[in-house]
């Protein structure tokens, strides 16, 4: 591979979770034809990261089957905790708590992923290789439920970015701290999941940048610190927010100049519907989105080679596609 790889990452759930509702509706499913185009347009190729209810929209499923086999795209596995059977209460309202999946007990934990992977594998005929935990929440419990049941690359890594500040269940600490974890892929360490190691699970963490330099996050932290607050150093993410082209093609030419061999992005799958996200809530945005996709999708072309997850594994592992 004599270019980088392009990898989008969308995670494939209900439309505006952000609004916690307890009915989820899954309606974002009509508006995914038109990013999965899109991609092929530029000749990249998503991976689908799926929870339950998009798993259970029979649309959805016939979307995402023709995608893959026609080789156009991935299905992967993502899970929220909360609403991913079986059924097992953390808390006095899970609905309302949306706890991690890490803070269950480990027998919980693992029947939900076991459950997760076997609709999956059962919904698109096909082996579950792929994973982002729900809410970025990933320990090495987790892992190693993971390499138990066959999966080869993880992408829930946050690097320069800490969720302990994000609660989860009342009881709990809130969620992973992944501000000093490595930025480049690497396979993991089944005792530290901060660490390179000898599994064969692959970590793919996020493509995040410090918004500012050093000095300047030193200073700003100081001065939240004077206020009796606690907040990480402002970072951009390879994601659409709303006119924010060239801050992603930032963060795409820091990341390169740091030698990673890929670049990731992601995405909410209800993201892509207007008022399925606080971000895009009518046509408008959502036009808007599609000018900043445009835009970087047609720039990252001549720069980047577009992968699956799956098939960034084989090249990383084996040396795939040189």
């Amino acid at each position: 591979m004599n270019k980088p790889a392009f990898l989008i990452t969308i995670d494939t759930e209900g439309d505006n979770l952000w609004r916690n509702h307890r009915t989820i509706t899954t309606r974002n499913t009509l508006f995914l034809p038109r990013f999965q185009a899109l991609c092929e347009k530029y000749g990249f190729k998503p991976t689908w990261l799926t929870n339950y209810e998009m798993a259970c929209d029979p649309a959805y499923v016939e979307f995402a089957h023709d995608a893959v086999r026609r080789g156009q795209a991935e299905v992967g596995m993502h899970l929220h905790a909360w609403n991913s059977p079986p059924t097992a209460p953390l808390t006095d309202d899970d609905w309302r708590w949306q706890p991690y999946l890490i803070e269950y007990p480990d027998d919980v934990l693992r029947d939900k992923v076991k459950f997760m992977t076997d609709l999956l594998e059962e919904k698109f005929r096909t082996k579950m290789v792929s994973h982002r935990a729900g809410r970025w929440a990933f320990d090495e419990r987790y892992a190693a439920v993971l390499r138990e049941l066959g999966y080869q690359v993880d992408c829930s890594v946050t690097p320069r970015v800490s969720w302990r500040n994000s609660p989860g269940a009342p009881q709990g600490q809130g969620g992973t701290d992944y501000t000093h974890f490595p930025r480049h892929a690497y396979f993991l360490d089944a005792d530290d999941i901060s660490r390179s190691g000898a599994t064969t699970l692959l970590e793919v963490p996020m493509s995040i940048q410090y918004k500012h330099s050093a000095l300047v996050n030193r200073l700003k932290q100081g001065y939240h610190r004077l206020r009796g607050k606690t907040r990480g150093p402002s970072v951009n993410w390879l994601r659409p927010s709303g006119g924010n082209l060239a801050a992603m093609q930032q963060v795409v030419q820091a990341s390169l100049a740091e030698g990673s061999d890929y670049v990731e992005f992601m995405l909410h799958s209800s993201e892509f519907m207007p008022d399925g996200s606080p971000t895009f809530k009518n046509e408008a945005d959502i036009e808007r989105l599609y000018d900043d996709l445009e835009g970087l999708f047609s720039w990252l072309q001549a720069r980047t080679c577009g992968m699956t997850l799956a098939e960034y594994y084989q090249h990383f592992r084996y040396g795939e596609n040189d």
